[in-house]
């Protein structure tokens, strides 16, 4: 049994986290923080998990608590980990940031992004950016791990084996991605709110968002070349979910696409890919780790269209620190992740 904590645990992934860990046969959530509700107890603001947490309160960050435990996952704004991070490594716990501060291997590239200096760019030598199915065997043995952000989850699986066979121009990527209103967060916005959201869909950050340099890191990683990407998100009207269309130019003759798929993610306990002709809903994902991936070639004509579906909070944010902390404590990939998706 392992003691690990959340750090900022009133978030949707934070409690997304404390949602799948009550589950974990292997996992005991001690400490878990938040300057703003520091004393209430966790079954006292989330009551579906009641009977989980009963005992356990919010409490004000403390450094050498945090550094007793095995393992930290920060759930919070981007910036915050910097703070932390290097003193809990020093302690010996190893560290799952689930925020956008270890991503990026370049810190001027990081400020540029997020407005900010780099609070910690000495240990961006050593994160591991943590999306299993491309550095498992960097994740078993790192300290600290980046969990990847929700659209370059779904973008970079639905892209891997087209790029790793080289079969596709990388200098023509297009990504079409839609989100439930979880990515934008719990705190209070207008554009989040109901009758702003409702009955509506709309793009952002069509000339820049920042999850693109991510993206884009992660393509010319598998690519081992540039890769140039048109990536324009969306904002629709439901709760959870992404729905990343990937369109691509084929440059081969590709053989069986669907082969070629199944075969790259064959084993992957994460990633299901769906039979010829599908089309994946995001519901299909609620809820669960998995990545739902169809791949299309409309007319047999040099145009490939991979659709990838998670849940946003699940594979894309909470569910993916999770199997991360098993591949890094030497756990079944998939324990506590293993629930089908919710529906309807």
């Amino acid at each position: 049994m392992i003691k690990v904590g959340i750090v900022g645990g009133t978030g949707y992934t934070g409690v997304e986290l404390l949602r799948l860990l009550a589950m974990h046969p292997h996992v005991e959530v001690t400490a878990i923080t938040s300057r703003s509700e520091a004393g209430v107890r966790v079954s006292d603001m989330y009551p579906n998990l009641r009977g989980h947490y009963d005992t356990l309160a919010f409490s004000e960050p403390d450094a050498k608590q945090l550094g007793r435990l095995d393992a930290v996952f920060f759930a919070t704004p981007h910036g915050v980990a910097h703070a932390l991070a290097s003193e809990l490594l020093d302690q010996g716990t190893r560290v799952i940031d689930l925020s956008a501060d270890f991503r990026l291997r370049d810190a001027d590239e990081w400020a540029q992004w997020y407005g900010q200096p780099h609070g910690a760019p000495a240990l961006l030598g050593e994160a591991v950016y943590g999306l299993p199915e491309m550095h498992r065997e960097q994740i078993k043995t790192a300290r600290l791990v980046a969990v990847p952000g929700c659209y370059p989850t779904a973008v970079q699986l639905g892209y891997l084996p087209l790029l790793e066979a080289g079969l596709v121009d990388a200098g023509r990527l297009i990504a079409d991605c839609k989100s439930g209103v979880t990515g934008a967060g719990r705190g209070a916005k207008v554009g989040s709110l109901l009758a702003e959201a409702s009955e509506s869909m709309k793009a952002y950050g069509a000339s820049g968002h920042r999850h693109l340099p991510e993206i884009r890191q992660g393509l010319t990683d598998i690519q081992a070349g540039a890769v140039s990407l048109t990536f324009v998100p969306h904002l629709t009207p439901m709760i959870r979910g992404i729905h990343a269309t990937l369109y691509s130019t084929l440059i081969e003759a590709p053989g069986d696409l669907q082969t070629l798929f199944e075969r790259r993610y064959a084993g992957e306990p994460c990633v299901d890919v769906m039979p010829p002709g599908s089309h994946p809903e995001t519901r299909s994902v609620k809820g669960t780790n998995t990545c739902r991936i169809a791949v299309h070639r409309p007319e047999n004509s040099d145009t490939v269209v991979v659709l990838s579906v998670i849940d946003n909070l699940v594979k894309g944010a909470s569910g993916q620190a999770v199997q991360n902390l098993n591949l890094m404590f030497g756990y079944d990939e998939a324990t506590g992740l293993s629930a089908p998706a919710v529906m309807p």
